[in-house]
């Protein structure tokens, strides 16, 4: 079984997966999504989970510095109730705090530029909220 790792945005989701034996996470792609029109991009997530055989979701909870949960984190518990009701599988909401500032710190110490900084970042904030949630398991 495979885990599905998802950096949620107003406007992209990251997707990570993780590898059969649930140790490492990979970066798939970044889905662009309309949160105003209601398009969170479940179809392509569904293609993916058929695709990897995904039978666990770890969404990232952007938690403020106090551990609070601000308007973000609430858009995140939402994005994976709908998860849940479309898919049938566990969810696990994961505190991503500074996850989006790590990788965009190693994508600037591997120096690339900013607009290739731009089309992979989400998919690298859910690389680490998965491996972060792999990490625990062990």
């Amino acid at each position: 079984m495979r885990v599905m790792g998802l950096d949620v945005g107003s406007k992209t989701i990251g997707i990570a997966i993780s590898d059969e034996l649930g140790w490492t996470a990979q970066g798939i792609e970044t889905i662009r999504i309309d949160e105003e029109n209601n398009n969170f991009g479940l179809d392509r997530i569904e293609s993916l989970c058929g695709q990897y055989e995904v039978g666990k979701f770890v969404v990232g909870l952007p938690k403020n510095m106090n551990n609070t949960i601000g308007p973000r984190g609430e858009a995140s518990q939402a994005f994976a109730e709908k998860l849940e009701k479309r898919f049938s599988l566990p969810v696990v909401l994961w505190d991503e705090r500074l996850t989006t500032m790590a990788a965009e710190r190693v994508l600037l110490e591997a120096d690339v530029s900013r607009k290739k900084r731009k089309k992979v970042i989400d998919k690298m904030a859910a690389v680490m909220i998965l491996q972060g949630f792999l990490d625990s398991q062990k």
